[in-house]
Formats: C-alpha cells, sequence, structure tokens
C-alpha cells in the first residue's frame, strides 16, 4: 500500500486529493495545525480515514517530524496562504508560508526521505502582467505583481534547484484558478455563487460578511472590485486528479495545469446569477475600494504537455462548474430562510 502525506489538507485540494487517494488504496497522512483540524473544514468528513500528523509547515522541525513519521512515498505540498489578495497586507506572512516553508519541506526530503515523489503547487499568478498576448507554458517567464506570487515564484524556483542539485523527484504544477463548492466565502468565485444564491432566495442581507465586515450581500446587492479581471477557471477535483497523474511519471516534470479558456468575472457573474433566473446588472455592482493595487494580465493555460504527457483533460465545464457552486449555497443558505433566522 502506497503512503502518502498531503500538507494543507483541511483545504479544497487536500480535502479532494486524499478522497481521491483513498478511493486508489493509499494510506493517507494529513499535515495540518490542530486550530486549523479541529474546526469545520474542507476535511472534517475524512476523520477517521486518514491519519493526522499536526505541526506548522514554517517551523523545519514539524515538517521533518512529519516526513519521518508517515515514510511517504508521495508528497503533496498543497499548503499555502491562498488569496493573493490578502497577500499585500500580509506579505511577511506569505513569504513564510508560500516561499520559505517549501523550501523547508525540500530539506526534510533530502534528510529524512530521499526517495519519495514530491508534488509542489505552484500558481499561474506567477505569470503576472504579461507583456506577450499568447497561452502560458512550462517556459514561459514570470512577472510576478503581488507577494503572494512573488513568494511562488521562489518556491518554484527552489523546487528546481533541489530537485538539480540533489537528484530528487520534485514536480511542480503550475495551477491555474480551480474552483469548487469547498471555496471558502472570502474566494471571489464563492462570493458570486453566494450572492446568485442570496438573489434566488430573496436574501437582501446576509448572514455572512465580506473582508471588510459588511453583508456579502447588502440591500440586495454584491459588491465586487474590477469586473473586467479574466481568468482561466476550472473544476478543482479535476486539478487534484492532475496532481496525481503527475507524480505517477517516470521523470519529474512541471506541468501547466488549466482549461485553456477565459472567462471575465462579468462572465462568472452572468453565468451564475442566470442558472437561477436573474439579471446579475440588478444585483452586482463594483467598488473602487476592493480592486487590487495591480492586477495580473488575462492568463490563459497552455496545458499541452499535461494533454500529450499526462492524459489529462478538464471533464466539468465553466458553466456546471458555476451552477455547482450555486446549488451548493442554496442548500446551505436555504435551511436559515426556512427557519427565519434570515429574510
Amino acid at each position: 500500500m502506497k503512503r502518502a502525506l498531503i500538507t494543507g489538507i483541511t483545504g479544497q485540494d487536500g480535502s479532494y486529493l486524499a478522497e481521491l487517494l483513498l478511493e486508489k488504496g493509499y494510506e493517507v497522512f494529513g499535515f495540518a495545525r490542530q486550530e486549523s483540524w479541529y474546526r469545520p473544514n474542507c476535511a472534517t468528513h475524512l476523520a477517521g480515514r486518514v491519519h493526522l500528523l499536526f505541526g506548522d509547515l514554517i517551523e523545519g522541525v514539524d515538517i521533518a517530524n512529519a516526513v519521518q513519521d508517515a515514510q511517504p512515498d508521495e508528497i503533496y505540498n498543497l499548503a499555502s496562504q491562498s488569496r493573493p489578495g490578502e497577500s499585500w497586507a500580509r506579505a511577511p506572512e506569505t513569504l513564510l508560508v508560500n516561499g520559505l516553508a517549501a523550501t523547508r519541506l525540500f530539506e526534510a526530503v533530502r534528510h529524512h526521505k530521499p526517495s519519495a515523489r514530491v508534488y509542489h503547487a505552484s500558481s499561474s499568478e506567477m505569470f503576472g502582467r504579461l507583456s506577450e498576448s499568447h497561452r502560458q507554458d512550462e517556459i514561459t517567464s514570470f512577472t510576478p505583481v503581488n507577494p503572494y506570487a512573488a513568494a511562488k515564484v521562489y518556491a518554484h524556483h527552489m523546487a528546481a534547484i533541489y530537485r538539480d542539485s540533489y537528484d530528487l523527484y520534485i514536480a511542480c504544477g503550475i495551477l491555474f484558478n480551480h474552483e469548487s463548492e469547498r471555496r471558502p466565502l472570502h474566494f471571489l468565485t464563492q462570493k458570486v455563487a453566494y450572492g446568485a444564491a442570496c438573489a434566488a432566495l430573496g436574501i437582501k442581507n446576509s448572514p455572512h460578511r465580506n473582508e471588510r465586515g459588511r453583508p456579502i450581500v447588502e440591500v440586495g446587492k454584491l459588491a465586487l472590485g474590477n469586473l473586467a479581471v479574466a481568468r482561466d477557471w476550472g473544476y478543482a477535483p479535476d486539478f487534484v486528479r492532475a496532481m496525481w497523474l503527475i507524480l505517477q511519471q517516470d521523470q519529474a516534470l512541471d506541468f501547466t495545469i488549466g482549461t485553456g479558456k477565459i472567462h471575465t468575472l462579468t462572465e462568472l457573474c452572468e453565468v451564475a446569477y442566470h442558472s437561477v433566473g436573474c439579471d446579475w446588472r440588478e444585483c452586482v455592482l463594483s467598488d473602487p475600494v476592493l480592486v487590487r493595487p495591480l492586477e495580473p494580465g488575462h492568463v490563459l493555460a497552455d496545458a499541452s504537455r499535461a494533454r500529450e504527457v499526462l492524459g489529462w483533460h478538464p471533464t466539468v465545464s465553466f458553466e456546471e462548474m458555476v451552477a455547482r457552486m450555486v446549488r451548493a449555497q442554496i442548500a446551505r443558505l436555504k435551511p436559515l430562510v426556512d427557519s427565519g433566522e434570515v429574510a
């Protein structure tokens, strides 16, 4: 039986990956902070099916102990400060978690389990504001425009350095945006799904609040930033399948993982609200306060290597992904409406 260690198991990707590996017969170890595990999280339903190892990824001794205890055949490094927008306010922490912590993991592998295959989650945010109009692949240069992306670039380069210097199996997935019903509410796509659910249920002032402490939907309106931003959005379970495939290859290679289709935030709103029979233009407004200081360009994945080498392709469309997210939010909010807690 193969053994796998997942950092960031409490998040969206970690929970889907743990489910996939369990289905494939792996013994799964999850590395997480105690406070993250003991509050509701995406992997709560897996309690008793995975082995938990507690610690903080920025503490080298914690991750070294986890590698020694788990003795994994495969390691999936998914832990991160995952919000590019928030990285402006938490730049030092973002560098520690997304950059230095990855290096500490690679160092732990070098000393305690050099035979392990390591997957590291890189990000399309690393491409930043590109001057070229073509799609991005594994050899496209990086021009990060926020602290999150800069930290990811550092970790991505360190992965290559450790792979080449110490003959370790470390492969990176340059992941484009991927969403699901399990995204927390502070993510843009989930806010839109939540807003559409509120519109469907007639909720004018939502029970949940945004990063400014205001209701996510206030007086029937969802406040967003720049509606012209565009992303290559895919479905998270498709992406974790790619992570597993990456570590099954004979040679450690980096792969760009994305759908190759780009959608604007305006399109996202249109699809989400249309799925519940509402006009997004009557429910959404653009708030300049929520616009990032710098926005990445229109990054768009060229996943040719993933298709040719891994046989990977996305299976869930953008429209279906958004509809699933909206339905999930309706299911979460409807009991509150039915009980009279929310009007």
